[in-house]
C-alpha cells in the first residue's frame, strides 16, 4: 500500500523483499513459511483523494480491517505474523489484529516502534494530510475512528507500554503528543550517548512489564540513508548497520515478539535493491537463532 504515503513506490516493497530472498532464508533458519500474497488495496489512480487532511483515509481504514482480520487469524493458528509494507499506515491492521487477539484473551500487548519519526500526527496537526505519518497515534486512541476503532475499540496498546526507538524527525506540533500521551521516546542522541544495546534493553522492558509480549514495527528509514537509500522520506543521522543487527538480535533474545512488520521500503528509490536486502537480514535477525 502506498496510499497512506507522500511519494510512490512503496507499494513494490514487499515484492522486493520477496525478490531478496525472504522466504528462503526464513525456512533455512527452520521455519514453515505460509505466503499468503498481497493483501488487496485501491489504488490511488482510481480512488478519490478525500479529505486534504487524511488523504485516502477511507481506502486505507477499508485495507488495514483487512489485514487485522488476517493477522488475527494467523496468530489464533498459532503463527508469528510477519507484514510487509507498504507504507506505514499498514501498522494500524497489524496491530489490530494482534490487539484484538490478545484482548479475547484477556492479555495486553506491548510495541516497540523503530523509525525515524514518531508517526504520532493527527489530521489536525498533520503539515502533509498523508496518513502513514499517523498510525502510532491511532493505535493509542488518537485520530479518525476510522483507524482508531478498527475492531470496535480504542486504544490497541496502552500508551505506556510502547517504545519508540531512533527518532530524530518529529513535526512542532506532533511533538505536544509525543509528550503528553506517555509513549516512551529514545531519540538518536539517546542512543549516542548510551549506546543502542541499552536503549533496545530499555526498550524490550518497557514493551513486555504487564504484556504477553510485543509486536516489533520497523520502518527501514529509522537506518541512516547511507545504509538504506531506498526510502521515501530519508533523515540523516540514523542507526547504522551493525546497530540495526545488535537491536534485532537482542528482539530475539527476548523471545517476547509475537509479530513483526517491515515497511517503507520503495524500490523506486533504492540502489539494485539493496534497502530489500537490508531489510530481510533484519527479519531474519530478530526471528533467528545465535550463531554460537
Amino acid at each position: 500500500m502506498d496510499l497512506g504515503a507522500g511519494r510512490r513506490g512503496v507499494d513494490m516493497g514487499p515484492s522486493a523483499m520477496r525478490l531478496a530472498g525472504l522466504n528462503e532464508k526464513l525456512s533455512a533458519l527452520g521455519y514453515e513459511v505460509e505466503d499468503l500474497g498481497n493483501v488487496v488495496v485501491e489504488q490511488p489512480e482510481s480512488s478519490p483523494v478525500g479529505k486534504p487532511e487524511a488523504r485516502y483515509l477511507p481506502q486505507i481504514a477499508h485495507t488495514c480491517a483487512r489485514l487485522a482480520d488476517m493477522v488475527e487469524k494467523a496468530a489464533e493458528n498459532h503463527r508469528v505474523p510477519l507484514v510487509l509494507g507498504g507504507d506505514h499506515s499498514v501498522a494500524v491492521g497489524t496491530v489490530s489484529g494482534m490487539s484484538r487477539h490478545f484482548h479475547a484473551k484477556g492479555h495486553k500487548m506491548g510495541l516497540i516502534w523503530v523509525d525515524a519519526h514518531a508517526d504520532m500526527n493527527t489530521p489536525e496537526t498533520s503539515p502533509s494530510g498523508n496518513v502513514h505519518g499517523m498510525p502510532l497515534a491511532c493505535l493509542i486512541g488518537l485520530g479518525p475512528r476510522e483507524l482508531t476503532h478498527i475492531s470496535g475499540y480504542a486504544p490497541k496498546v496502552d500508551a505506556g507500554a510502547v517504545a519508540l526507538v531512533g527518532l530524530r524527525s518529529v513535526d512542532d506540533i506532533e511533538r505536544l503528543n509525543v509528550r503528553g500521551t506517555g509513549v516512551h521516546p529514545f531519540t538518536m542522541r539517546d542512543i549516542d550517548e548510551r549506546g543502542l544495546p541499552a536503549v533496545m534493553r530499555e526498550a524490550i522492558n518497557i514493551a513486555t512489564a504487564g504484556t504477553a509480549g510485543f509486536h516489533l514495527s520497523f520502518d527501514i528509514d529509522s537506518l541512516d540513508p547511507s545504509e538504506a537509500p531506498g526510502v521515501g522520506t530519508p533523515v540523516r543521522g540514523g542507526i547504522t548497520y551493525r546497530e540495526a543487527h545488535t537491536a534485532m538480535e537482542l528482539i530475539c533474545d527476548s523471545s517476547m515478539m509475537t509479530s513483526i512488520e517491515m515497511v517503507e521500503v520503495n524500490p523506486v528509490l533504492d540502489e539494485v535493491n539493496r534497502t530489500a536486502l537490508l531489510a530481510v537480514e533484519l527479519i531474519t535477525s530478530a526471528l533467528g537463532k545465535r550463531i554460537l
